[in-house]
This record gives structure tokens, sequence and C-alpha cells, in this order.
């Protein structure tokens, strides 16, 4: 099991030494969209003492607002025909994803992520998929859920100016190849954004789908929010 203790800042470009680490320096990565919620950590009370320094690096190269999974070709297109009413498919045979998001959200470039959605009047409402190279094999080469959901919340998926709060951290596999799910808040001062977000290593690469809404219409959009993360499977490629 990884260790993830006392990971720095994530607001930086790649580390020249991340060749070493596992994952391979493709230039700056800078979080920039408006609408993803960034936040500062709370306080942990059990961290496990450092077992594997690169392990931990590897994870903090992920900083970038940011799930993931392993299908063939053919369960991806079969998926993608069973697109539940009032949803889109997206399919990206070049990188070995698919998921689907809310009818009516639009897709917006963003520096730094392989695809974004949102909805141009709650911008908070919204998906993005970041995809970094890795070396490692499992997800669980991290450790468990619960432990890499605190440190990806407070130094990948949220910004050190808020406040973030891990609600719950679960495992589950898709033919054989293991997920994490995480359910958080990012507390700003003018709102909290209620989010989901979801990773996986295949292909050689870390994948991560997040999405959200703000607190406010969490009842309304949970359901939607919740078909698009446990939507999202990665396939060979």
């Amino acid at each position: 099991m990884v260790s993830l203790l006392t990971l720095p800042s994530t607001n930086h470009v790649w580390p020249s030494s991340s060749s070493q680490l596992g994952l391979y320096r493709h230039g700056p990565f800078r979080r920039s969209i408006s609408f993803v919620v960034r936040s500062a950590h709370l306080p942990s009370t059990s961290a496990p003492p450092c077992e594997d320094r690169s392990g931990r690096r590897e994870l903090l190269a992920l900083g970038v607002t940011v799930a993931p999974w392993l299908f063939m070709s053919q369960h991806a297109a079969t998926f993608a025909a069973e697109t539940k009413k009032g949803f889109l498919p997206v399919t990206d045979k070049k990188d070995g994803y698919t998921f689907v998001y809310p009818f009516g959200w639009q897709e917006v470039v963003v520096e730094g992520q392989d695809k974004v959605f949102k909805d141009v009047i709650e911008p908070l409402e919204s998906v993005s998929v970041n995809i970094i190279p890795t070396a490692k094999q499992d997800i669980r080469d991290f450790g468990p859920p619960q432990e890499v959901g605190e440190t990806l919340i407070r130094k990948v998926l949220a910004s050190p100016t808020q406040k973030t709060k891990l609600i719950e951290a679960s495992e589950h596999d898709v033919e054989g190849k293991a997920y994490y799910t995480f359910e958080f808040l990012a507390q700003a001062p003018n709102y909290t954004r209620h989010a989901l977000s979801t990773v996986c290593i295949g292909n050689g690469r870390f994948y991560t789908v997040t999405t959200g809404a703000n607190e406010r219409r969490w009842d309304k959009m949970k359901d939607r929010l919740k078909t698009v993360v446990d939507s999202f499977q990665i396939f060979n490629v």
C-alpha cells in the first residue's frame, strides 16, 4: 500500500523528475476551469507513515481538476446504444473511454482537460475528464479508497483556499478492474459544490472524471450526476 501522507501543493507545473516517478512530462497543466471548485483541506486525523515517496508524488502529479474503467471497444459501443433518455454519449476511441452527460450541457475547451461539458446557466454543473500517464497498474497501488479520496480532494480536486469534506469513498470492479468513487463537498465563501469523482488506471494512464452541482441544487441533480460517473468506463486502446 502506498502512503499518501504530506503531499505538497499541486498548483504547479510538472516536476522535472516526473519520468522517474512513473509519470511522463507533457508540459505544464494549470487548473483554469472557473466552474470547478477548488478548496482547502481539512486536517487529517489519521494519516499513515511514509512508505513510498514515488507513489505519493505520482498521485500529486495529478494536480489538475479532474474517473474511469475497463471495457472492450464492443462494450463501449453497446453502452452508447443503451444511453438513458435525457443523456448524450461520448466515446473517445483514441484515449479509450466512454461516458454520458445530460442533454443541454455544452462542450468547452479547457487547458489541461481531455473533455469538459457544462451547463451554460448553472456553471457549477459540469463534468471534466482528466488523463495522466502513469507507470502504476492498479488504483489500489495508491492505497484504500478512503485514503486516496482524502488526498485527491485535498491536493488535486479542490483548491487550498477552500474547505473540503469527504462524504463517502467506495470501490467497485468492472471486469476485474478496480475503480474508486468519491462523494465530497467543496466550500467557497459564497457557495458549496457537491461533487462526485471516480478514478481508475488502465492503458498506462490514470483516468479521473469529476462532476457536481451547487449544493442548493444537489437534491435535484444528484441522480443525473450519479448517472454520469457511473457511466464512465475505459476500454483497451
